[in-house]
């Protein structure tokens, strides 16, 4: 399986790998990207099983990322990791399309909870 990873923050995006390894989920292929955009050319590019995704970053944020993924007709899973979860924003997500918004500070186990699903429909 294959996790693109889309952060402004170097540092967030080892985070979130980190975090991903402890919950339980480190033996998958992850790319990076820097944003929306980068992000939007990787999906192209690596055809990835699921896409963990920062809201606030320069050139293309993630909730724009993901319109244009959904309406570019592509349907890979779609998850936020992001510093606000607030409702408005966690309605935003789902409206658009997306599987589940984990709000920082996350641990492994809001990490294991939210992708258990989604990684269960994608062996």
């Amino acid at each position: 399986m294959k996790i693109l990873v889309v952060d402004d923050s170097r540092v967030m995006r080892q985070i979130v790998i980190r975090t991903l390894r402890q919950s339980g989920h480190g033996g998958h292929d992850i790319v990076e990207a820097e944003n929306g955009r980068e992000g939007l050319e990787a999906v192209q590019r690596e055809a990835p099983d699921l896409v963990l995704s920062d809201w606030n970053m320069p050139e293309m944020s993630g909730i724009d990322f993901l319109t244009t993924l959904r309406g570019s007709g592509l349907t890979v899973p779609f998850g936020f990791v992001t510093s606000e979860g607030s409702p408005a924003m966690r309605a935003q997500a789902e409206a658009a399309g997306a599987a589940f918004l984990i709000a920082k500070p996350f641990t492994p186990e809001s990490f294991d909870e939210a992708l258990g699903a989604v990684l269960g429909a994608h062996p």
